[in-house]
């Protein structure tokens, strides 16, 4: 399910959603098909703790992370799954890895092969992550893939930048598949994510499944090259589209996350590991725990935030008011007129 931040009983989260959306702006990101205000408004935002393979190919750290990911508040931890074989040329297989240092493997076939869970392990991370309260997904990157994981009943799936144009697994999950279906859209042009977009149109799955992730690619990305206000675009162009827009980012710290909240993103994605100086390409660019918890919680506190005011003056300021408003020659001095 499309868990909440923070675990709340059921009665008290049902009443204060209630009572606070009655209270959210509908945000200029997005209108009505009309062109009226009314197309976009502010729920509580969704976080992804991309585990990806930081695993290091061991079921012990896959699961500590995925408790550390539910601790500081994440909603879903994810992984990644690859066929090595059917994704990699045999030319990219054999090579070394470019970066020797993060290498697992003598070459970056046997390096991939290395990181690689089963069909069996994934199923045993799902059915983990369901008895300790943090739901698991992961990004398919192949045919073969993309077909074992779609026997996971799973809330979502997700499609890396670098294979939404691999039209033929957009295939699979599109249509062999009843969940979600997450895209990103790092090192993508404006006509590959409208081909995207189309093609789950053409089944009538994209207003209903699809997610769109702004999301440069890089590792890290500094704070120039997020081009965060590409959310907007986003909006404008697929708003009334696709399900839900979302960000994933490859930057340091969570000084900007809140922004792409602000600016309507539903999911925030980033890069999760528990030690940054640990072997391999992502560590780099995730968050720690502490990190995440933080984005977590600050997260949070925005969705608080982001309201009108039910009443001119809120209850809070009543106190203040009678005891600190000017009143000389005040109408509030008056006791009739």
């Amino acid at each position: 399910g499309e868990g909440a931040l923070h675990i709340h009983s059921a009665s008290t989260h049902v009443d204060s959603a209630t009572a606070a959306m009655s209270k959210r702006p509908h945000s200029h990101l997005s209108k009505a098909a009309n062109g009226a205000e009314g197309g976009f408004q502010y729920k509580e935002c969704k976080v992804v703790a991309e585990i990806g393979c930081n695993h290091m190919g061991k079921m012990d750290i896959a699961k500590e992370l995925m408790r550390l990911a539910k601790d500081c508040g994440a909603a879903y931890a994810k992984f990644q799954k690859r066929c090595p074989k059917e994704l990699l040329t045999e030319e990219q297989y054999n090579k070394p890895h470019p970066v020797p240092t993060n290498a697992y493997g003598a070459t970056y076939g046997a390096h991939r092969e290395f990181l690689e869970f089963s069909v069996e392990q994934h199923r045993e991370l799902w059915e983990y992550g369901k008895e300790i309260g943090i739901e698991w997904a992961t990004s398919t990157w192949d045919v073969t893939s993309a077909r074992e994981m779609i026997t996971i009943p799973c809330d979502f799936l997700k499609v890396p930048s670098a294979c939404n144009n691999h039209f033929e697994m957009l295939k699979v999950l599109r249509d062999e598949y009843a969940g979600d279906v997450h895209v990103s859209t790092g090192m993508t042009t404006k006509d590959e994510i409208e081909a995207v977009v189309k093609f789950f149109e053409e089944k009538d799955a994209a207003k209903s499944r699809l997610v769109i992730y702004n999301c440069t690619s890089g590792y890290p990305v500094p704070f120039k090259d997020i081009c965060m206000l590409e959310l907007r675009r986003l909006y404008d162009e697929y708003g009334d589209r696709v399900k839900e827009i979302a960000f994933s980012g490859h930057h340091l710290g969570i000084a900007v996350d809140i922004a792409a909240y602000a600016l309507g993103a539903t999911w925030i994605e980033r890069h999760f590991t528990k030690d940054r100086t640990w072997k391999g390409t992502d560590h780099a660019a995730s968050l720690e725990p502490a990190g995440l918890g933080k984005m977590c919680r600050d997260l949070h506190a925005t969705w608080e935030a982001l309201s009108y005011k039910g009443t001119e003056v809120l209850e809070i300021e009543t106190e203040q008011r009678d005891k600190l408003k000017y009143r000389k020659g005040s109408k509030l001095n008056a006791v009739d007129e």
